[in-house]
């Protein structure tokens, strides 16, 4: 089976040089969906993961636009569009330096089977620029978003591409392209998901993939007969997602240690409480400050250019970006008694830490699965643009929590294993797949 397996990534690695973020997500992927395929040949012999692993379209393309002191900049500006076997293109807009084609792919082929997961109409799709916002005035950054709109307008569409937001691209981006596609287009429609509340988004979107991975935590307890309440927690990164985690956590009766930026972590004994949490929330999203302010602000300890891994801890969040969970980080976890980890981040844990939860047997959740939240909502803001109605927040938070149920459900039914281990990233995989390799199949060789 692993001759196999390196048979068909070496095919994949020779199509796809210099991309190791795409090669890595199609490894992990590989590894549990070509068994599943040599056991069931249809998907075999209509080579249904050989297509899946090929992008149906990938638009690259220049964006230029005016500083504020009146020069010329460029930036490059992509969008994946990498399934739309199950629905239209569904996956966020990245603004950050460390965007390149590799990473999109990657993402926008983790986007396939998350959307999947969901049960939702949505095929997969990534895109972005190498823009950095940070340090942008609105001013630039409202230029940099029309002219990026200017030429993506051309590419999607309410029942083309629907693409939403992601590292860099929040509220005030995702408003700006709107408002250049709608200039553009002359209409109003749904073409993006994140909106203000007035004018086409949903209710908790916000929140959306912060809750879910928590309420994907609370199902893989309950099956053992546990939950979060007393547990602590450790999380990584700061953002919408960190964010979001820390305040279901604590709704839950979680204690949350830590949080992260790319400068270190804040380690608080004492816990990360609604008031803290609410100085971080100013500190990040309207000063966009530092994490090590909250150190100072509440006289805890800042750790400069470490993660978080190491502080002792019952449950870990990887909330921040890929890779930042390796095979050292993971023994650590493992053996300060760490009994789950959730990524709220996507593909934060490296394929060699994968492996060290599996073989200690503890609770893994993989990104697709436990941070589909997110999509998951963007796909009830869709409805709800269709229907041109608003459900109000419990209505929501309810349909999310059914969504991430009915995920967790369908990842163990694929990932029970003889020993009784339920390995969700392989249920994960093969449940994303199965669906859209079904459509692909129906649909012919296209």
């Amino acid at each position: 089976m692993n001759q196999t397996i390196n048979e068909f990534m070496s095919k994949v690695a020779s199509r796809n040089t210099h991309e190791p973020e795409f090669l890595q997500a199609v490894y992990e992927v590989a590894e549990s969906i070509i068994p599943f395929t040599e056991e069931n040949l249809k998907y075999k012999v209509n080579k249904v993961l050989e297509r899946i692993v090929e992008p149906e379209r990938v638009v690259i393309f220049r964006v230029p636009w005016l500083n504020d002191k009146g020069e010329v900049e460029v930036n490059r500006g992509f969008r994946v569009q990498m399934n739309s076997a199950i629905g239209p293109y569904k996956g966020g807009l990245r603004f950050h330096p460390s965007v390149t084609l590799s990473v999109l792919k990657f993402l926008a082929f983790e986007q396939v089977f998350k959307n999947s997961l969901t049960g939702l109409p949505m095929g997969g799709g990534k895109g972005g620029a190498d823009f950095d916002p940070k340090g942008k005035s609105d001013a630039e950054v409202m230029k940099f978003c029309q002219s990026f709109m200017t030429e993506l307008y051309r590419h999607v569409g309410a029942d083309v591409d629907v693409p939403a937001g992601d590292i860099g691209v929040g509220a005030r981006e995702i408003g700006y392209l709107f408002g250049q596609y709608k200039r553009i287009k002359g209409e109003f429609t749904g073409v993006l998901t994140g909106k203000g509340f007035e004018w086409g988004g949903s209710l908790i979107r916000q929140e959306a993939t912060g809750y879910g991975v928590v309420y994907f935590v609370e199902e893989m307890l309950n099956v053992k007969n546990d939950s979060l309440k007393g547990k602590t927690v450790v999380i990584s990164g700061s953002g919408n997602v960190a964010q979001f985690t820390v305040e279901k956590c604590i709704q839950v009766g979680a204690k949350v240690l830590t949080m992260s930026d790319s400068e270190g972590f804040v380690y608080d004994p004492a816990g990360i409480d609604a008031e803290k949490l609410k100085f971080i929330m100013e500190l990040k999203n309207v000063r966009r400050g530092r994490i090590k302010e909250y150190a100072d602000a509440f006289n805890c300890q800042f750790f400069p250019n470490e993660k978080p891994w190491g502080i002792k801890c019952d449950i870990a969040f990887p909330n921040a970006t890929q890779n930042e969970l390796d095979e050292s980080d993971a023994e650590l976890l493992v053996s300060n008694g760490c009994i789950c980890v959730a990524e709220g981040a996507n593909m934060p844990t490296t394929p060699q830490a994968i492996h060290v939860f599996e073989r200690a047997k503890i609770l893994y959740a993989p990104g697709k699965a436990a941070n589909a939240g997110g999509v998951a909502v963007s796909g009830l803001e869709m409805s709800q643009n269709s229907q041109r109605y608003s459900w109000d927040r419990e209505e929501i938070d309810g349909k999310l929590k059914v969504i991430i149920s009915q995920i967790h459900k369908t990842c163990m039914k694929y990932g029970e294993e003889a020993d009784g281990y339920i390995n969700y990233g392989k249920g994960a995989n093969i449940a994303g797949f199965v669906k859209v390799a079904d459509a692909m199949i129906a649909q012919g060789i296209v």
